[in-house]
């Protein structure tokens, strides 16, 4: 079990690696919106490029980010059967649901994502929109996307099994450590309690 929990520590890494990476792309994303708006109402002027980039951009940080999610345990439960079990109880669910749904459907959109990759690539496809760009790229992010969640999904499923050993804390627990938000309000009112002075 050890060699398999340093696996999950290598896939953990990587994938906080690939999450904080992207987060880049959210201000990339940004300026390219505002740039289009601005240039749109300044010089009236549009480009199917510019706009194409912004999803290209969005379907980046949503696929490469989910991993990440689901390592920071940031991702979506039913709360109205977690909330009924103790962290053993959500453990098993954790792993009954990695088995039987995370897994198959990542399997299933990777089976089907890289032929329609491979085609997308081999005949250079471009945009149908006047000025757009080519496709390949965005479509390359499937297989990469839910290869990193596969991934992930696994070093989960690791942590369970671990933990119902007794050999790692619980790893549905939240981290006490103050969250983005609280830490910006802390320094918000910092900054407001130092200019009082």
């Amino acid at each position: 079990m050890s060699l398999l929990l340093k696996l999950s520590q290598l896939i953990d890494t990587l994938i906080e690696r690939v999450g904080k990476g992207a987060f880049w792309l959210i201000l990339l994303m940004t300026i390219v919106s505002a740039g289009n708006a601005v240039v749109r109402f300044i010089f009236d002027y549009s480009s199917n490029g510019l706009l194409e980039i912004q999803w290209y951009l969005f379907a980046a940080v949503f696929l490469l980010c989910s991993p990440y999610a689901l390592q920071k345990n940031e991702h979506v439960r039913i709360d109205v059967l977690s909330s009924r079990f103790g962290p053993r109880g959500l453990a098993v669910i954790d792993i009954i649901g990695t088995i039987f749904f995370l897994l198959p459907m990542v399997i299933l959109v990777l089976w089907l994502s890289i032929p329609i990759v491979y085609e997308s690539f081999h005949i250079g496809e471009m945009s149908a929109n006047a000025g757009g760009l080519i496709r390949w790229p965005v479509k390359i992010l499937l297989p990469i996307g839910f290869t990193l969640l596969a991934l992930q999904g696994i070093s989960e499923l690791i942590k369970r099994f671990a933990y119902l050993q007794g050999l790692i804390s619980d790893p549905n627990a939240k981290d006490s450590a103050p969250s983005a938000e609280e830490e910006l309000a802390a320094a918000i009112a910092a900054a407001k309690a130092q200019e009082a002075k």
